[in-house]
């Protein structure tokens, strides 16, 4: 390859060239014009010439240089021109705001449009003239109006706009109806939205960070003692109430006691179910907790009979003020004091904020089971999973249909006369002053059911679960006690998931034989494998379901699912035989569509057990 520019020009063409400075040198015409018949007359051909100079005017152009030599940079050729028969090309439109020539604005000016009139406004709008000409016209100044007005209203509506939309998944109770934000995700059976996990997490915890206020043994106000009575649940609930009004009196705490229950029958100690020196050693920062009445006091027996040394006065759901002025008093003068009954005796919203974040403190950290009860109920679990051979969820039903229960709702349910005198019966020897003749219980059981105050039947959970979703192959724990009515009670259910359990099926009875000594202890089973389930599912309240509930809601921020059947609509669909199957299916869906331990908002005289969510979690 020999670059062309080391070949000597031709001469010829040099001095072509060089003389046609004057001349316009048009390009050689193009072989479709060459094909073209020569038969033209004379007349054509003067006409053609005439249209081409009409068209386009001739130029005068530069003289071409000679050939360039090596380094040069080649110009670029000059454009064809175009046949006189060729159409020509429109002029191009000039760029917005570019001024345009004189000769262009005064031909403009002094030309009219066409068909005679003049420009409208909104194309002189489009135009986008230069704001700096001086015939800037008024629908620019109203454009720039306008595009102010809404960059001013932007900016004001941002900062709202902005909340909105990072707002906290929170639903919110209006009525008996509670309203939930819409999310983009496909409902599942065994577990809520993942847009409602996202907001919120625990902080009940002490932080590495946080001082401790604990005052020395020393300056302490005294000692306090109190009997927690009930079942487990209801002593859980006691526990954690004693330790936040040890701290708000700034009392030493004795470990309490907790106290035979007429129904369990069972005597059990703190050391029983809970691990008392993680009880303690977690709360040291917090409170003072000792293990044991002081050797110093002698008068034990005092303690728990005397009314010198006993408070008997506190009301339900009392102020953290209410205790500073009646209780403190009387504990800085007598040194050591108990508090008797202690059931619900601390309130919620009337509570300092911080005193609420200890009691979760103390609920969702500080009070552990026994090694051997967490253990066993972690073999529970596997089981229920690992059921069918392959690892699937299970839900865990607490089912609260005993005879007691029953009895106590002094609700009317389905049975023969027989089942009904019987109850009857019972209900005159239990609770002797609330049966009085029995007159009238029918209007007071039908006025309970309409406000959704008895305990749903095992069937009517049955049909509840099965519209909700849940097919036959579902594997459900059951935890609870001796169903009244016995196997013809629990027939509906069982035929409508037959894969129901207890706990007594999943293990053998060596293994259940040293959690039997304790009622407490197999109560305790019972939390634990319905707090591990994948959905939990209450048919009636209780401290046990609300703990529950509570519990998952903190633990699994709000991921887990805890249904909550909602009885008083329930008992109108149930009660209502002109409603069609499909209305009734898709009014079940539609009810328990949020009630699923969702985060919900607070209100007043809320329940912290089982709502924990504006004093013990905070934004994620």
């Amino acid at each position: 390859f020999v670059p062309r520019c080391f070949f000597e020009p031709d001469p010829t063409l040099s001095s072509l060239l060089s003389g046609a400075g004057t001349r316009e040198i048009t390009s050689p015409p193009s072989p479709r014009l060459r094909n073209r018949d020569t038969t033209h007359t004379s007349a054509a051909t003067a006409e053609g010439a005439r249209l081409k100079k009409k068209r386009h005017p001739p130029q005068i152009r530069r003289a071409a240089a000679p050939w360039p030599s090596c380094g040069t940079p080649r110009r670029r050729p000059a454009p064809p021109v175009p046949h006189p028969s060729a159409t020509p090309r429109p002029r191009p439109r000039p760029r917005p705001w570019s001024r345009p020539p004189a000769s262009t604005a005064a031909r403009t000016a002094s030309a009219p449009s066409q068909g005679g009139h003049s420009r409208p406004p909104f194309r002189s709008l489009l135009a986008l003239e230069d704001p700096r000409s001086p015939t800037a016209s008024a629908s620019y100044r109203i454009l720039v109006a306008a595009i102010a007005c809404f960059a001013l209203t932007a900016l004001f509506f941002a900062p709202f706009v902005w909340t909105r939309l990072n707002a906290p998944y929170l639903c919110r109770k209006e009525g008996i109806r509670l309203h939930c934000p819409r999310v983009r995700q496909r409902d599942s059976l065994w577990e809520n939205p993942h847009a409602a996990a996202t907001w919120w997490k625990p902080c009940a915890e002490r932080q590495s960070h946080e001082v401790s206020d604990l005052v020395s043994e020393n300056e302490t106000s005294g000692f306090i003692f109190i009997h927690a009575e009930g079942g487990l649940n209801q002593q859980r609930i006691a526990i954690c109430n004693a330790v936040a009004i040890a701290k708000i009196m700034n009392a030493t705490l004795i470990l309490p006691v907790l106290k035979q229950d007429q129904i369990w029958k069972d005597q059990t100690k703190f050391e029983d179910i809970f691990d008392v020196d993680h009880f303690i050693n977690y709360l040291k920062e917090d409170v003072r907790i000792v293990r044991d009445i002081p050797d110093w006091f002698t008068e034990k027996d005092e303690l728990f009979t005397s009314i010198k040394r006993t408070v008997k006065n506190v009301p339900k759901y009392a102020s953290a003020q209410f205790y500073i002025d009646n209780v403190f008093p009387r504990i800085k003068e007598k040194k050591i004091m108990s508090i008797k009954p202690f059931v619900d005796r601390l309130g919620y919203d009337n509570v300092p904020m911080e005193i609420n974040r200890l009691r979760c403190r103390v609920n969702y950290h500080a009070l552990k089971f026994l090694p051997d009860i967490e253990e066993m109920a972690d073999k529970l679990a596997t089981r229920m999973r690992n059921r069918t051979g392959s690892l699937n969820p299970y839900m865990a039903l607490h089912l609260r249909f005993e005879k007691g229960m029953v009895g106590l709702s002094f609700c009317d349910f389905a049975g023969t006369r027989e089942e009904k005198a019987m109850m009857a019966t019972y209900r005159q020897q239990q609770w002797p002053r609330r049966y009085k003749n029995g007159s009238h219980l029918w209007s007071l059981a039908l006025e309970k059911r309409k406000e959704g105050r008895c305990p749903l039947e095992p069937g009517e959970i049955g049909i509840i679960l099965r519209e909700m979703g849940y097919t036959k192959e579902t594997q459900i724990y059951v935890a609870s006690g001796q169903v009244y009515g016995g196997n013809n009670r629990m027939a509906p259910l069982r035929n409508m998931f037959p894969n129901l359990v207890s706990k007594e099926d999943l293990a053998s009875k060596e293994e259940m034989e040293p959690f039997k000594k304790h009622v407490t202890s197999l109560a305790a089973l019972d939390f634990l494998v319905c707090l591990k389930s994948d959905v939990f599912v209450m048919t009636h309240g209780g401290n046990f379901a609300k703990l529950i509930i509570g519990y998952r809601r903190y633990m699994g921020r709000h991921r887990l699912k805890s249904i909550k059947p909602d009885k008083g609509l329930m008992s109108k669909f149930f009660g209502d035989p002109y409603m069609p199957w499909a209305t009734f299916v898709e009014n079940v869906m539609i009810t328990h569509e949020t009630r699923t331990g969702l985060p919900e908002s607070t209100f007043p005289h809320y329940d912290l057990w089982e709502n924990p969510l504006t004093p013990c979690m905070c934004r994620a």
